[in-house]
């Protein structure tokens, strides 16, 4: 028989699936193997799923991610503190398996996010490309700052170890040209987003990688989605400091760097700065506000599949 109007919230270990669903209050566990997801999949597809819920846990949610959006059943996978912060909000302060599957159902239930688009596997390796990039630019920076106060036998070991991250930082950007070469679409995108002043190579791969949205949201929703968007915070006759938070952080730190160049090179985005800054705001809010400005104009080129042009960028 099918149920009408069921959620489901899936707690993914390495080893089991923890299923919930609401409002039968129903729950069982399955391996977090073929097998068990094959199983999960044929238990859901006769039900009438409203949405299906996940967090992301490094990797171990990939197969039934793929599996039950395969099957055309609508899910999302969420930012585990807003879960964290939906349970704490409900009063909710223990935490084994079934409580957290019990949770995400709830969560979906309640907060019935968007189901997110999800991205194909040729997405997912050159995404994960630009994530190796940035742990290794992190391992330099780290062993470049080691090096600074290093005794000298440990001093040439860490100038190897630099010297083979160079190396290898040198590799992954040649796989990520050829990875974006051998896809029309990734390469007409790269072109366009590099076409405006103070986006690079490395801007524009994250966002190629990790923004897949970008060209399909309006500007509020792309600014939300990515953690620019200015956040009230007020209460009563209280009028709070705006800030930013939450979003996609490593798009984020790639495009504060994008910012602070276009901030430089960009005439749109360097009169837009300096008129905040002259207007007495601080120089990191002018900053945020211009990744803010320079996401919307992108945003809306990708839409318009159109390169950078002045008068264009002016009017968005």
């Amino acid at each position: 028989m099918s149920s009408p109007g069921v959620f489901v919230g899936i707690d993914v270990a390495q080893a089991e699936l923890v299923i919930a669903l609401r409002p039968t209050g129903e729950s069982w566990t399955v391996g977090n193997d073929e097998p068990g997801i094959a199983a999960l999949r044929r238990r859901l597809q006769p039900l009438t799923v409203t949405l299906i819920v996940l967090e992301a846990t490094g990797g171990y949610e990939r197969a039934v991610v793929a599996a039950l959006a395969t099957a055309g059943l609508p899910l999302v996978v969420a930012n585990p503190r807003h879960v964290r912060d939906f349970a704490r909000g409900t009063g909710q302060l223990a935490k084994t398996d079934l409580v957290d599957a019990q949770i995400l159902a709830l969560f979906a239930e309640r907060v019935h996010p968007t189901p997110r688009l999800l991205p194909d596997a040729a997405t997912r390796a050159l995404e994960a490309l630009v994530a190796r990039r940035r742990q290794l630019l992190d391992m330099l920076t780290a062993e470049r700052n080691r090096l600074a106060h290093a005794d000298p036998p440990i001093a040439r070991d860490l100038r190897r170890h630099i010297q083979w991250l160079e190396h290898r930082l040198g590799d992954l950007d040649d796989d990520l040209d050829q990875q974006i070469q051998r896809s029309p679409v990734w390469r007409t995108k790269d072109d366009l987003l590099q076409s405006a002043p103070g986006v690079g190579p490395v801007l524009s791969r994250t966002l190629v990688a990790a923004l897949p949205e970008l060209g399909r949201l309006t500007h509020k929703q792309i600014a939300a989605l990515v953690g620019v968007a200015p956040l009230a915070r007020d209460s009563g006759t209280r009028r709070g400091r705006r800030r930013v938070w939450g979003g996609r952080a490593p798009v984020r730190a790639v495009l504060y760097m994008g910012a602070l160049t276009a901030a430089r090179h960009n005439p749109i985005i360097r009169a837009f700065y300096q008129r905040l800054v002259a207007a007495g705001k601080p120089k990191k809010v002018a900053l945020t506000a211009c990744m803010h400005k320079l996401l919307t104009i992108l945003n809306a080129m990708v839409r318009a599949n159109t390169v950078w042009r002045h008068t264009v960028a002016q009017t968005t």
